[in-house]
């Protein structure tokens, strides 16, 4: 975009007046971009924080309820509140397991609780059965280790 273009005055009066009000402009504008950094930076982490509260609620949901919940957070949420991982559990030979969110094929806007009737036993689907999955919780890390 080209600069634009402030016709310069005659009197050397008014010359000098414009060239300080354009360099207050210049200077203001660095003043407004590293205030907008600053507010966004603690935007971004308010919001980490608020995303790691509704896990953290979610998870104690589970727990209390026992059942998947609605509303849960979203995919992109859970990895912003720090819990990309989801423990869960067959519901036909009780074989734990964790699933990765970066490894979904899903979209991040995708609700936790709607992966409950997607997610398959691997144990199970190998002797031919499709035993769905149950929810457990949100994680910080796997259970058994990478």
């Amino acid at each position: 975009m080209a600069p634009k273009y402030h016709p310069t005055p005659l009197s050397g009066g008014d010359r000098r007046a414009l060239q300080k009000e354009l360099g207050k402009a210049r200077a203001m504008t660095t003043v407004f971009a590293q205030q907008a950094e600053e507010f966004r930076a603690k935007g971004e982490a308010l919001i980490r924080k608020a995303d790691k509260l509704s896990c953290e609620s979610w998870n104690e949901r589970m727990w209390a309820d026992g059942e998947p919940i609605d509303p849960s957070p979203t995919i992109d949420q859970a990895v912003n509140g720090g819990f990309p991982w989801l423990q869960i559990e067959c519901s036909r030979c009780r074989a734990p397991s964790e699933v990765d969110f970066a490894a979904l094929p899903h979209p991040p806007t995708t609700f936790v609780h709607d992966l409950a009737s997607r997610l398959r036993c691997r144990k199970c689907a190998k002797v031919g059965r499709r035993a769905g999955a149950t929810l457990l919780q949100l994680a910080q890390q796997r259970r058994n280790g990478p």
